[in-house]
């Protein structure tokens, strides 16, 4: 992952409400959410999520797909899991700090 992707992916996260989203979609896996469902379940206002979306979604963090008449939000994994492979890559001087299978998320 370039710095500038890393620098971009931190800070769309460095706010309290598009954490909530990001960790909110992360736990909803595949099946994503629609913009309604955030919103209720976070108790954010329409208006004020749409922002947040847009900025996760330019971050890359999140994907949105057309079903119908619904838009429906889902994590991007790849991404997530590169941010934190950028963030540990050269963690305990270069020695494995966890087991293959401890470190690895099949999400």
């Amino acid at each position: 992952m370039k710095e500038e992707s890393v620098v971009q992916s931190l800070a769309a996260l460095a706010q309290e409400v598009r954490l909530r989203v990001f960790r909110a979609l992360v736990v909803a896996g595949d099946e994503g959410l629609t913009p309604g469902a955030i919103s209720e379940q976070l108790r954010v206002a329409s208006n004020t999520l749409s922002f947040h979306l847009k900025e996760l979604a330019h971050a890359g963090l999140v994907s949105q797909e057309r079903q119908g008449r619904n838009l429906v939000y889902r994590a991007s994994y790849q991404t997530m899991n590169d941010l934190l492979a950028y963030l540990t890559e050269n963690c305990c001087q270069g020695a494995p700090c966890l087991t293959e299978e401890a470190a690895s998320c099949n999400c």
